[in-house]
C-alpha cells in the first residue's frame, strides 16, 4: 500500500505531461506585469510592489520593464512609488506588506480596496447590500472614488433620483454572477452582466492593461468570501449600438456615412468582431482637396482601400496606449498608435478629438484628419509628398504628368531629389524618352520582383532587374525607398541598355585600344553574344601607362592576350549599389577580382573605378585607368611572330601609334608591324 501511495504523484504528473508538471500554467500579461513590480519592489519587503504615478495626475501603473526604464507614461515622466500589491497590507513594525487583506464578503471588501462611494451606492439601494453580504459568487468591476466623481453631474443626478431602478441597475451592470480572476479575462471576450444579460466587453492587451468596456483596471483580484472584487476607473455604461449604427446617428459623420454605403463596408461594420474605427468627421473630408475628393469617391476601389486603412484589426481602447505600437488595419498598411499625455496620436499626430465611443464589436476615436493610404492615391500624389519631387515636376514639364495622375497601372522609378542637386536636365525629347523609360507597365510590388526579371516600360525599353544580398537593383539604379504602392525611389538616373558591351565599347572613344585589343584575342564574339557580364574596360591611357616591355609582350602573344582580357571579365552583373564592403567576382579567366566600394567609390582589386555602371544588354561596363594583373601570372607559350590582329590594335588606335612611333623602345615592335602592313 505504501508504494501504491508513493507511485500516484508520479502517475499524475505523467498523465498532466511535463508543461503541467514543470512549468505550470502561463501568466496573463497582467499578471506578469504585477510580478515585475512586485520584483522592483522586493527591496522594501515582502509583498510591495513598484508604482508609476504620472507627475500632476493620480494615474497609478503596475510597472512593465520598459517602462521602468523610461520612467514615461505616454511621454509624460512618472515617479516610482513602492505600495503594498493587490491583497496586502501592512503590519505596523514590521518592514513591507507581509499581512494578507482580511477576507470578508463583497460590500465590506469594496471599502478595503478604494472604492467606498460604490459601497455607499450599494447600501443606497434596498436589493443590492443584503445580495453581496449574502451567499453567492460574484465579480464586480467597481469604479473608483474618482471614478464616480468625474462623472458629470447630469448622469450623477438621474441615477441618484432613482436609486431602486437606476442606480441598481447601473451597480447590477459591474456585475457578473460568477467569480472571474484576471487570468480568465480574455482578449475580446464578452461577459454576461446582472442587469437584462447585456455584455460586457473585456480587453487584455500584451502590455499588461486590461480594460472593461476601455475602462481600466487599476488593481484586480480581490478574493471575497463570496466572490472577488476588480477596481476599475470608470463609470461603465451598457452598450447596445454597433459601429455602423453609430456611424448613422452621429451628425460629424454624414460624408463618413455615405462613402461607407458606396463602398458596401458597412456590412463590416455591423458584423461580429472587435474593431477599432478611427472615424474621420466631416472636418476630416473638407480638409483635403475637393479634386482629390471627388477621385476617391468616385473609384471604389480606392474607397475601400482608405476606408479600410482607418480600421484596425482589433479592438483599442484609449487606456492601453501608454507607449507607442504599431497596429495594422484591415487595408494592410501598419499604423503608430501612440499617445502624448491625454491624448491618443496617430502617426505622432494628435488628431483625435473624441475616444473611446464603445459599440457592441468594438470601439471608435473620433479624427479630425483622413488617413489616406499609399493605394488610394495617384503616382502624383505619392510622389509629390516624398524625396522625388524634383522629378515628378520633370515628369510634368515633360508633358507625362497625365500618366501619373490617372487610373493607369504602373510603377514609378522616381530618381530621388539628391540625384538633382547639381541642377535638373533640359526638357527635350530625349530627356523626355529617358523619363518614359522610368515608368514601368503595371503595378509591381518590391516583393515579387526577382533576379533576371525583365520589365517592360512606356519608352519601349525593357530593364533587367537585379537582386543582391542587400539591395534591389534594376539596371544601374538601386532602390533607395520602395513599396509606396505605384513607386519606387531610386538613387540616380536609370539607364536603359542601349547595346552589346562591345557596342558600348565601340561608341567611346576612350576604349579603342581595348576594342583593338578584343579583336585581337578573338574575344569580340563572346562580348557580343548574350550573356551576364562585369566588364572592367582599361582606357587608352591605361594602356598607354604599362611599362613598355610590358606592353610589347603583352602585344606580341595573343593567348597571354585573350588571358588578361578574360580577367577583366566577370561572370555575372554586377551593378555599383549591390556591392557591399567586399564581393568576390570570378573572372572568365578563372580567377577572382575583388570588387569593394567604400564611400561611393568602387574600386577593383583596390584600384579605383573612373566610372561604373555604363549598361549594356549583356552586361555592364565599369571604366578603369589600369590593366588589371591576375593574381598568379603563369608562363605562357611565346610564338616568334606577333599574332596577326594585333596589327588592329595600331590601325585603329591612331592616337597610340602616334606614341609609338616617338619611342625608343617601342621601336622595334612598330618596325616590324609597319613591315607586316606593307604585305
Amino acid at each position: 500500500m505504501a508504494l501504491l501511495v508513493r507511485l500516484l504523484p508520479l502517475a499524475l504528473a505523467l498523465a498532466l505531461g511535463p508543461a503541467a508538471t514543470l512549468a505550470g500554467p502561463a501568466k496573463s500579461p497582467y499578471q506578469l506585469v504585477l510580478q515585475h513590480s512586485r520584483l522592483r519592489g522586493r527591496q522594501h519587503g515582502p509583498n510591495v510592489c513598484a508604482v508609476q504615478k504620472l507627475i500632476g495626475t493620480n494615474k497609478k501603473y503596475f510597472t512593465n520593464c520598459k517602462q521602468w526604464y523610461q520612467r514615461k507614461i505616454c511621454g509624460k515622466s512618472t515617479v516610482i512609488s513602492y505600495e503594498c500589491c493587490p491583497g496586502y497590507e501592512k503590519v505596523p513594525g514590521e518592514k513591507g506588506c507581509p499581512a494578507a487583506l482580511p477576507l470578508s464578503n463583497l460590500y465590506e471588501t469594496l471599502g478595503v480596496v478604494g472604492s467606498t462611494t460604490t459601497q455607499l451606492y450599494t447600501d443606497r439601494t434596498e436589493k443590492l447590500r443584503p445580495e453581496m453580504e449574502g451567499p453567492g459568487s460574484f465579480t464586480i468591476f467597481a469604479p473608483s472614488n474618482e471614478a464616480w466623481a468625474s462623472l458629470p453631474a447630469e448622469v450623477l443626478d438621474s441615477l441618484v433620483s432613482n436609486v431602486n431602478i437606476e442606480l441598481l441597475n447601473a451597480l447590477r451592470y459591474h456585475m457578473v454572477n460568477r467569480r472571474v480572476l484576471t487570468d480568465e479575462l480574455k482578449h475580446g471576450m464578452a461577459l454576461t452582466s446582472m442587469y437584462q444579460n447585456s455584455g460586457i466587453q473585456i480587453h487584455h492587451y500584451p502590455n499588461g492593461i486590461v480594460t472593461v468596456n476601455c475602462a481600466r483596471l487599476l488593481k484586480a483580484d480581490h478574493h471575497a468570501t463570496n466572490g472577488v472584487v476588480h477596481l476599475i476607473d470608470k463609470v461603465i455604461s451598457t452598450v447596445t449600438n454597433n459601429i455602423q449604427q453609430i456611424i448613422e446617428i452621429e451628425d460629424t459623420f454624414e460624408t463618413l456615412r455615405a462613402a461607407v454605403a458606396a463602398s458596401g463596408l458597412n456590412t463590416v461594420l455591423e458584423g461580429d468582431g472587435q474593431f477599432t474605427l478611427l472615424a474621420p468627421t466631416n472636418e476630416a473630408f473638407e480638409k483635403i482637396p475637393a479634386e482629390t475628393l471627388n477621385r476617391i469617391l468616385g473609384d471604389p476601389e480606392a474607397l475601400r482601400d482608405l476606408l479600410n486603412n482607418h480600421i484596425l484589426k482589433s479592438a483599442m481602447c484609449a487606456e492601453a496606449i501608454v507607449a507607442g505600437m504599431s497596429m495594422e488595419t484591415l487595408e494592410g498598411t501598419t499604423l503608430e498608435v501612440g499617445c502624448s499625455g491625454d491624448m491618443l496620436t496617430i502617426n505622432g499626430k494628435a488628431i483625435i478629438s473624441n475616444k473611446d465611443i464603445l459599440a457592441t464589436n468594438g470601439v471608435i476615436h473620433f479624427i479630425d484628419e483622413l488617413l489616406i493610404p499609399d493605394s488610394a492615391k495617384t503616382l502624383f500624389e505619392l510622389a509629390a509628398e516624398s524625396d522625388v519631387s524634383t522629378a515628378v515636376d520633370l515628369f510634368r514639364q515633360a508633358g507625362l504628368g497625365t500618366h501619373l495622375s490617372g487610373k493607369e497601372r504602373l510603377t514609378l522609378l522616381a530618381p530621388m531629389n539628391s540625384v538633382f542637386k547639381d541642377g535638373t536636365p533640359n526638357i527635350d525629347s530625349h530627356t523626355k524618352n529617358l523619363l518614359l523609360n522610368h515608368m514601368i507597365k503595371d503595378q509591381l510590388a518590391s516583393k515579387y520582383l526577382y533576379h533576371g526579371q525583365t520589365l517592360d516600360t512606356l519608352g519601349g525599353k525593357k530593364l533587367r532587374v537585379f537582386v543582391y544580398r542587400n539591395s534591389l537593383c534594376i539596371e544601374n539604379s538601386c532602390i533607395a525607398a520602395h513599396d509606396k504602392r505605384g513607386r519606387y525611389g531610386t538613387d540616380r538616373m536609370l539607364t536603359p541598355p542601349m547595346g552589346t558591351v562591345m557596342d558600348v565599347l565601340k561608341g567611346d572613344n576612350r576604349f579603342s585600344m581595348l576594342v583593338a585589343a578584343i579583336q585581337s584575342a578573338g574575344l569580340t564574339e563572346t562580348l557580343n553574344r548574350e550573356g551576364v557580364y562585369t566588364v572592367f574596360a582599361p582606357t587608352n591611357e591605361a594602356f598607354q601607362s604599362m611599362p613598355p616591355e610590358e606592353l610589347n609582350k603583352l602585344l606580341g602573344n595573343a593567348k597571354e592576350l585573350a588571358n588578361i582580357l578574360k580577367y577583366h571579365v566577370g561572370d555575372e552583373i554586377l551593378v555599383s549599389g549591390g556591392i557591399g564592403a567586399l564581393v568576390r567576382l570570378k573572372s572568365l579567366q578563372g580567377d577572382k577580382l575583388e570588387v569593394s566600394s567604400k564611400n561611393n567609390v568602387v574600386s577593383v582589386n583596390k584600384e579605383p573605378v573612373a566610372e561604373a555602371d555604363i549598361m549594356a544588354t549583356n552586361g555592364v561596363v565599369y571604366a578603369i585607368s589600369s590593366v588589371l594583373q591576375p593574381p598568379a601570372v603563369r608562363p605562357q607559350e611565346r610564338g616568334d611572330e606577333l599574332a596577326d590582329s594585333a596589327l588592329d590594335i595600331f590601325k585603329q588606335a591612331s592616337a597610340y601609334s602616334r606614341a609609338a612611333q616617338t619611342s625608343v623602345k617601342l621601336a622595334p615592335v612598330y618596325q616590324r608591324l609597319l613591315e607586316r602592313m606593307k604585305h
